[in-house]
């Protein structure tokens, strides 16, 4: 299944926080790339990243994302939106 798991910032987001868990969250990112779980990202400017990813189920994402650094150490969260196909488009 396909979801868009959108990300928010939270206020104790700090630029010194951000300096200190980027070097972890980059490759974190990465391995969901390379791995074919995150499919596309794009970045909103002061609000984190937007994923479409390619999933098993809404907790498996959910669990996915709660171990990102920026996630586990409660300076960002993710809203989740699971996605159907069209009759038009294949999956």
């Amino acid at each position: 299944m396909k979801v868009f798991a959108i990300a928010s910032t939270k206020p104790t987001l700090t630029p010194d926080k951000l300096k200190e868990h980027m070097p972890a969250e980059v490759p974190a990112t990465l391995k969901r790339y390379l791995n074919g779980t995150v499919e596309r990202l794009w970045f909103r400017e002061g609000s984190g990243p937007v994923f479409l990813m390619n999933v098993e189920s809404v907790e498996a994402t959910n669990e996915s994302l709660a171990t990102l650094p920026l996630v586990a150490n409660g300076l960002m969260s993710y809203e989740v939106f699971p996605l159907r196909c069209s009759a038009r488009s294949a999956c």
